[in-house]
């Protein structure tokens, strides 16, 4: 897949490992005065747990520096984007492009295809966007303009097929200067995006697990 660089964060708490011990039953009715197994198990669960405990944590590489480093190594199109629900970010390197959509990818094959500054699909993340039909938004919010249009988001459900979701958006400037909001409903659901299109920055709902992405464009 040639130098893609993908470097991934993710922001987990740690978890502590349960030690399962098997004590070995006596046999008959004699004790002995030597440690018994239960007793050395219990010793190295303890020596284990505060080893744990005193080891610092490794701290979280900066986003700044992750994108200063893909910048250096990579010579290509990049993008940042974090997956909120997942606390991750990711960059991923321009991997194809046709018909004016750009697929961006990780080592591991986990992909975000947009068009333009619109996201359009995922790959490999679970719970995939396939496609997101916005030329409506994408148009009103390129053009700095106010109005509704109409987003249809296709999702493949648990059968194999492909099942389109259609919302309702209204869009409009947002609270600072070159920001554009589209607030979306339908199905029950509402969400709102966010896009700065001059600088390549955009926060972006994928679905109803996934939920938001936000995507910024390193080196176009």
């Amino acid at each position: 897949m040639g130098e893609i660089l993908a470097m991934t964060v993710t922001f987990t708490r740690g978890l502590v490992a349960a030690l399962a011990l098997a004590a070995l039953a006596a046999c008959g009715n004699t004790r002995s005065d030597g440690p018994t197994t239960l007793d050395i198990g219990r010793q190295l669960v303890g020596q284990v747990l505060s080893g744990r405990q005193s080891a610092p944590a490794a701290p979280a590489p900066d986003p700044q520096a992750m994108a200063a480093e893909a910048l250096a190594v990579n010579k290509g199109p990049l993008i940042m984007v974090g997956l909120e629900s997942l606390g991750t970010t990711q960059v991923l390197a321009l991997t194809g492009e046709n018909g004016g959509m750009r697929t961006y990818m990780t080592e591991s094959e986990q992909a975000v295809i947009l068009r333009g500054f619109m996201l359009t699909g995922t790959r490999g993340l679970g719970n995939d966007l396939s496609v997101a039909e916005a030329s409506g938004t994408a148009a009103l919010v390129g053009a700095g303009r106010s109005g509704t249009a109409q987003r249809t988001m296709r999702y493949f459900s648990a059968d194999g097929l492909e099942r389109p979701l259609v919302f309702d958006c209204q869009i409009g400037p947002g609270p600072r200067p070159g920001v554009m909001i589209e607030d979306c409903t339908g199905h029950g659901l509402s969400f709102q995006n966010s896009y700065l299109p001059g600088a390549g920055v955009s926060r972006q709902w994928i679905g109803p697990v996934l939920g938001y992405a936000t995507v910024q464009t390193l080196r176009p």
